[in-house]
């Protein structure tokens, strides 16, 4: 079944369409146009969104290396790094600063307040402080978000009931990111209402993951629910491979059951990166970014991986299955 996507654009009636016309500025200027990339995670664990980016600029008709050069920055997960990085961006006069999650919103926003910052993603851009507002952003940012915590605490309620016995879940978080505050304030009311007991568990970095999984065992937790950060998110890969070798069922991003998880209950980062694409077109064309209201992604994708459930012993009830988006046989 093909992947339900959806982009809302808050603050108005209808749909408000961003995208122009194939033909683009930088197609009839000739010019070279100058564009910078914060990144939070690594460079290998965000090839695909990234990809993504680009292959939304190219239809746009800004391409890499032809008229189109963009400057890579990268933290690597050390989210301390970001601010000074988001500065060597200002200081090379890119023309558009684009990043993603609150930690690279933030050190960009303290980095500059005239060079427009185009957010790919973001958990509640408003609540964490990011914008003024979404139909009217103001300021130097624009860009997409998603209610990260509204989306932790369903991934609960598809866990209890994908999992009726579980009592004891986990939830791996990276405390240095601070959109991670109102996630478990969200997950907590959820979790009191469905009698689980919520245990957090704080990464700061991939040499903490073993460690973490290891305080779910101890724990003896009987599910994570795995929440979105740029550091956690590019080392998606051996977050599942810890999950499926503790036998534990987990749910979190697509990307995730993807990796062999056994759930996943969220947004499509990919189309995300690509619709960051169209902000960076239209302010290249002279859009202020604090006039372009903020894109809310509104359709979210439920993906089973049954090869995890079969290798876990567990039978999706049909009111599971039913809601399944996409399934990983």
């Amino acid at each position: 079944m093909k992947t339900r996507r959806d982009f809302l654009i808050a603050g108005g009636a209808g749909l408000y369409l961003l995208a122009g016309p194939p033909v683009s500025f930088a197609q009839s200027s000739g010019g070279i146009r100058r564009i910078g990339f914060l990144g939070t995670g690594t460079a290998a664990g965000m090839a695909g969104w990234l990809e993504a980016l680009r292959g939304g600029l190219r239809e746009l008709g800004y391409v890499e290396g032809r008229n189109l050069s963009i400057e890579y920055r990268w933290a690597d997960g050390k989210y301390e790094r970001a601010p000074e990085l988001a500065a060597e961006l200002v200081r090379l006069n890119v023309e558009v600063l684009v990043t993603h999650g609150t930690p690279g919103t933030r050190a960009a926003k303290g980095a500059t307040a005239t060079t427009p910052i185009v957010m790919a993603t973001a958990g509640d851009a408003v609540l964490v402080g990011l914008v003024a507002s979404l139909a009217r952003p103001g300021g130097n940012v624009t860009g997409s978000t998603f209610f990260n915590p509204e989306l932790a605490a369903k991934r609960l309620e598809l866990l209890r009931e994908a999992l009726p016995r579980v009592t004891r879940v986990a939830v791996l978080i990276n405390p240095d990111n601070p959109a991670m505050g109102p996630v478990l304030q969200a997950m907590e009311p959820t979790a009191k209402s469905l009698k689980l007991d919520l245990q957090s568990i704080e990464v700061r970095g991939p040499a903490d993951f073993e460690k973490g999984f290891k305080a779910m065992a101890d724990k003896h937790v009987g599910a994570v629910v795995i929440v979105e950060d740029g550091m956690i998110n590019a080392n998606i890969q051996a977050v599942a491979a810890l999950a499926t070798g503790l036998r534990l069922p987990s749910i979190g991003m697509p990307e995730l059951a993807e990796a062999g998880g056994l759930m996943a209950y969220g947004v499509n980062f990919s189309e995300m990166y690509r619709r960051a694409a169209v902000f960076v077109g239209k302010i290249l064309k002279g859009a202020k970014p604090g006039d372009l209201p903020i894109e809310r992604a509104t359709k979210f994708e439920t993906v089973l991986n049954q090869k995890a459930a079969k290798a876990l012993a567990i039978t999706f009830p049909n009111s599971v299955l039913v809601r399944a988006d996409r399934m990983i046989e």
